[in-house]
């Protein structure tokens, strides 16, 4: 077999083949022999099929088969002699078959990038230096005892700092309901009917909160709010919206004691400090796993920054489409219309050309590190993670594992599994330091909680919940 391959660019080639006519001859007569043995044909017994009455029954199958199996034998001995990762092969093109027996043609080859690794054993991580104190508790149990607040009505006085106001409220710009005005939807900022809002700083927005204080019950107030930087849709960014706010109702909350009793109601079978430790774990388990987000997040932004090299086009343009696809269906589900996603579609695009192709970067990189580690998935891994996901699905091990066979998606988790390993394998040899500044992921959470003011009283619950002490709660259920 004569192999010929083309560069076209770092990601395409041209393979052109040629067969000899003794091999093409050899591997016809054993696709005719397999044919003959299964071939149930009247008149003859099975296997006794004389090789003319094969051909010519099932010539054009015994063709395409010869030429599949050609394709997927020059395809691997490309790869070998050549050195050449081939992603994708185009149908053969240009197939001759010439007087002398001999088989020619050509495929156009999508191929992994070719790129020297970096130095991936050094990467220096930076993390915070951060520990959970009893500041962190202490706040925790104040949110934990909200969940058993009382809350009273307020009739002979204005609001103040504090306090909840029940409001309603509607914002505009340039004298248009804000949504209108930039042709999307904008969330909490929009609109809000019987709106608890707990009076401190950066509720909902910076200065909203002091534009209402002395404000009286039924009273109606007008004022503007400049949007922060961070807020997701760019076109408000540093914007200043005009609200128009109504005082429904104004309450305090009461805060019950922390005593055994409640403790126990909280945390049944456990007393102060029982609870104390068990907020102590949980709010230390979410930031070791904030931690560790936080280490693979640098880990690969820095990793994909130390070298650079040309992607796939094709490779991109799907990967794009599919980033695309997801986040419209996000939208959809978060309440966008589809009026809404269609003027934002060059905006979507753009963040999924770009997510597509940090995607497909660190893919690139990960899979030629685990090979140069030699890093693999034994078959009990494997095993043992179909089996995590059959049991989450509730579905049995056997027709689960049948099923993604079926469907072609165990290479799929294979690949998967193979990556995260190599991720593990990177964090185990990274150099990692500590810092004083704070975790992204921490500003983020409390930005969050400064935009939505009281989340569980946002959606009509009276009662504040706590993540921490939902997540033991879960575990003990």
């Amino acid at each position: 077999m004569k192999i010929t391959v083309e560069r076209q660019s770092d990601c395409a080639a041209r393979l052109t083949v040629e067969i000899p006519p003794a091999h093409l001859k050899e591997e016809r007569l054993k696709i005719i022999r397999s044919f003959g043995n299964q071939a149930r044909i009247r008149g003859f017994r099975p296997g006794k099929v004389p090789r003319t009455v094969i051909e010519k029954r099932y010539g054009e199958q015994i063709t395409s088969e010869l030429e599949q199996r050609m394709m997927q034998e020059a395809l691997s001995d490309t790869a070998e002699k050549e050195n050449l990762r081939v992603i994708d092969a185009k149908t053969p093109e240009d197939t001759v078959y010439h007087p002398d027996g001999a088989l020619t043609f050509s495929s156009m080859l999508t191929v992994a990038p070719e790129f020297e690794l970096p130095d991936y054993k050094t990467i220096q991580l930076e993390i915070p230096d951060r520990a959970i104190g009893e500041e962190d508790i202490e706040n925790e149990i104040q949110n934990v005892k909200s969940r058993y607040a009382d809350y009273t009505d307020v009739t002979d006085r204005p609001l103040q700092a504090g306090d909840f106001a029940i409001i309603d409220y509607r914002s505009e710009l340039d004298g248009k309901p804000t949504e209108e005005a930039v042709g999307q939807s904008v969330g909490y900022l929009g609109t809000g009917e019987d709106y608890w809002l707990k009076m401190e700083d950066d509720s909902i927005l910076p200065g909203f909160s002091q534009a209402l204080e002395g404000a009286a019950l039924a009273e109606e107030r007008n004022f503007s709010c400049v949007v922060p930087e961070e807020f997701p849709v760019e076109e408000l960014r540093q914007v200043e919206l005009d609200f128009h706010v109504t005082v429904k109702g104004i309450k305090i909350q009461k805060l019950p004691e922390l005593t055994d009793e409640l403790a126990a109601e909280i945390l049944p079978g456990s007393d102060i400090n029982g609870l104390r430790e068990m907020i102590r774990g949980n709010l230390e388990h979410q930031l070791n796993q904030q931690i560790e987000e936080f280490k693979v997040s640098q880990l690969l932004e820095k990793l994909t920054s130390m070298v650079q090299f040309e992607l796939p086009p094709e490779l991109v343009s799907a990967e794009t489409q599919g980033q695309a696809d997801e986040m419209v269906e996000r939208g959809l589900g978060s309440g966008m219309s589809e009026d809404e996603i269609e003027g934002r579609q060059d905006e979507i695009f753009a963040a999924a050309s770009q997510r597509a192709q940090t995607n497909l970067k660190t893919d690139f990189l990960l899979q030629r590190i685990a090979e140069e580690e030699n890093i693999q998935i034994t078959q009990e891994e494997l095993a043992n993670r179909v089996a995590a996901m059959a049991n989450q699905a509730k579905k049995p091990i056997k027709s689960f594992a049948s099923e993604l066979q079926k469907n072609g998606q165990l290479r799929g988790i294979q690949h998967s599994m193979i990556l995260s390993k190599t991720i593990d394998f990177l964090l185990e040899h990274a150099k990692v330091s500590e810092t004083s500044e704070q975790l992204e992921n921490d500003a983020a959470e409390e930005t969050s909680q400064a935009d939505s003011g009281d989340p569980a009283v946002e959606s009509g619950d009276d009662t504040p919940t706590s993540d921490a002490t939902e997540e033991s709660e879960n575990n003990d259920e």
